[in-house]
């Protein structure tokens, strides 16, 4: 099997609070720790955690971050393609409560991956049996279309109705305002829509609704769970599992993740799927 993600690079910094601060106040950081995260590195981590290995195509800047960032996913079994830019790695603040709800301040613009970048092997999406499209330009996104199949994010609507092509599942959060998705709002329609709902579930377009996966084990972060869900989702669709199965998996994966520390602390392997 080959899988792929087109997204952005954040290096984040994480601290774990008793609360959130209010305005003017000062709180003490009971924890802290900083990784390579964002939506296409933890979704591309997720990936090779259930297939065994992940191409993830982004742009990466030019300082140690980014190296450090390249160097921890390729030994998480991601193989990376990265545009350079100028500049310092986008950074993020996150703040983790006692309750596990991330809270993330992002500090510079998103790097997005450019299908107009001669320098990254794009053909090879051609030959993905799932591409996951978190971030990138119309380029990177007509290029994602090549593969089996193409779930992207409802953050990128900008660019869908851009590029004008269909993708296969579009996967966003009902309780976040910025993953909102419309019937009309896409020209041709996704196929499928996926809307998450946390401990709710979420629902299937054409469908219904689906469950949340039962935790396992107590919860301890946010960060990183919608990402995690779609990977799973999109691992499902290149075995070619049918879309409600495909969903749970994707359920599953991120009810594992928010019971782990961070992006990575806790998310599914191909082992837990095995012994489940």
């Amino acid at each position: 099997m080959k899988v792929a993600v087109v997204g952005h690079v954040e290096w984040v910094e994480f601290a774990r609070v008793d609360r959130m601060p209010e305005s003017g106040e000062i709180v003490h950081a009971l924890e802290t720790w900083e990784e390579p995260a964002g939506g296409g590195a933890v979704a591309a981590v997720q990936l090779a955690n259930l297939a065994g290995s992940c191409h993830l195509f982004t742009t990466l800047a030019d300082d140690e971050l980014s190296r450090r960032s390249r160097e921890e996913l390729e030994s998480r079994g991601v193989t990376v393609h990265a545009g350079a830019a100028p500049g310092a790695q986008r950074r993020a603040l996150t703040h983790v409560d006692e309750g596990g709800e991330r809270t993330i301040t992002v500090l510079g613009d998103k790097l997005l991956a450019s299908g107009e970048d001669g320098s990254l092997p794009w053909e090879e999406l051609a030959r993905c049996d799932a591409v996951y499209f978190v971030s990138g330009d119309v380029a990177a996104l007509r290029a994602a279309r090549r593969s089996d199949v193409l779930v992207a994010s409802a953050r990128e609507l900008a660019t869908l109705r851009r590029a004008a092509l269909q993708v296969d599942v579009l996967v966003g959060s009902g309780e976040d305002a910025a993953e909102r998705f419309e019937a009309g709002e896409l020209e041709p329609p996704p196929q499928i829509v996926v809307t998450t709902a946390g401990a709710l579930g979420g629902w299937i377009r054409p469908g219904g609704p689906f469950r949340a996966a039962s935790l396992p084990g107590p919860v301890s972060d946010a960060y990183g769970c919608g990402d995690c869900f779609a990977a799973g989702l999109t691992y499902g669709l290149a075995l070619g599992k049918p879309v409600d199965e495909a969903v749970a998996l994707g359920a599953q994966c991120g009810a594992a993740v928010l019971t782990g520390r961070g992006a990575y602390g806790h998310q599914l392997t191909l082992d837990d799927v095995h012994a489940g």
